[in-house]
């Protein structure tokens, strides 16, 4: 049965996040509000956690899964990141994009796209998820929680709970999120000198990034 902490959604409590944060270390799944949608996360070097993050949502390992990030220095480690790419990247975090780019080598073969070695990585701006961040002291691998054969993320922290209590370890209640996708950039056509290509407008604007 997972454990459920409510939040203040301007001002989270430390200490029911720190234990969130420790069942992540325990290889535990938590759904977590973001600035898009609430999202199912996993600590990145648990092969079994991320497993199971897969098996709940019911995706295969060619579904991009994004590694949630506290800062641009930290996503920096996960990605190769030129000038162009990082000016962009500045533009947008934190906030509602995604950015698919080439992974590193601290990206564990397992979680990168398989035929690609491509990683999705976001900064996300919420203050209850940013903390949780900086207490587990490593990136979260995520999936938005959308349920099999859904198209609709989940926003109501109770229809979470009724649905996925027996499947995840803790649900954190910070309220509604805005219901929306995050904006998807692909960055690594930059790298050859090409352009950004949206590959899916959300929450975040396009305009902003000035694309």
């Amino acid at each position: 049965m997972a454990q459920y902490f409510e939040v203040h959604p301007e001002n989270p409590q430390p200490r029911l996040l720190k234990q969130a944060a420790a069942l992540l270390q325990k290889g535990g799944i938590v759904a977590v509000p973001t600035d898009s949608s609430y999202a199912l996360v996993c600590h990145l070097d648990d092969k079994d956690a991320v497993d199971r993050l897969r098996r709940i949502r019911q995706v295969d390992d060619k579904h991009h899964l994004t590694l949630l990030c506290r800062d641009l220095s930290e996503l920096a480690n996960y990605a190769r990141v030129d000038n162009r790419q990082y000016r962009l990247l500045k533009l947008g975090t934190p906030g509602p994009y995604t950015f698919i780019l080439e992974a590193t080598k601290e990206v564990p073969r397992r979680v990168s796209h398989p035929s690609r070695k491509t990683i999705g990585l976001r900064v996300p701006d919420r203050k209850g998820l940013q903390l949780l961040l900086e207490l587990h002291g490593a990136p979260l691998l995520a999936t938005t929680l959308i349920p099999a054969g859904e198209t609709e993320p989940l926003n109501d922290p109770q229809d979470i709970r009724d649905r996925y209590e027996k499947l995840v370890d803790a649900i954190v209640d910070a309220g509604a999120c805005p219901l929306e996708p995050t904006t998807v950039i692909d960055l690594t056509p930059m790298g050859n000198g090409g352009d950004p290509e949206v590959l899916r407008e959300g929450r975040g604007s396009v305009q902003a990034l000035g694309l």
